[in-house]
């Protein structure tokens, strides 16, 4: 993968996550790394340069990062609306996980950080991608991970019959 080629925006309100994770992604080869202190600042460097990835810290003030995730994908003046999103946080709870898949994350990325981990989630989302669906009031990346060859019907499971939107895995 050409991580040169990336352009990377960071945000995250904690200084020295920024300068860790930035570091990490300088020495994987990315050149183009962008930083803000929260989500507000992240939506105004998304409006002023062609960023690639988002990678947000889970748990910031003012705005945090679902909160950040929904203005992305469910404002009308969203600068990139399908751009891919990783959320970075060390609040793994499944509450937490799942309110952030619901808003629209694309991947997750649990602390603490690794370079491994980085290449990972960075190659997941380059070399992966997943389509995006409208239903209901969700807008982002398919929630569905895996494909059950034995499902022949409209809907992902049965509880969905006559919900007229797709379900999530």
């Amino acid at each position: 993968m050409r991580f040169d080629l990336l352009k990377i925006l960071l945000v995250d309100d904690n200084h020295h996550m920024r300068v860790l994770i930035g570091e990490i992604l300088r020495a994987i080869g990315v050149r183009h790394v962008f930083e803000a202190n929260d989500g507000a600042e992240a939506l105004a460097t998304l409006r002023h340069q062609p960023i690639d990835i988002v990678m947000t810290d889970l748990a910031m003030q003012p705005l945090d990062g679902i909160d950040f995730v929904r203005l992305i994908r469910q404002s009308p003046d969203s600068p990139n609306q399908m751009i891919p999103i990783v959320m970075i946080t060390g609040h793994s709870t499944q509450r937490r996980v799942s309110e952030a898949r619901d808003a629209g994350v694309t991947e997750f990325l649990a602390k603490p950080v690794t370079a491994r981990g980085v290449i990972e989630r960075i190659t997941q989302v380059v070399d992966h991608p997943r389509a995006f669906i409208r239903a209901g009031d969700y807008f982002g990346p398919d929630r569905r991970r895996r494909a059950d060859p034995t499902y022949d019907g409209p809907w992902r499971r049965e509880a969905d019959e006559g919900r007229g939107e797709t379900g999530d895995a």
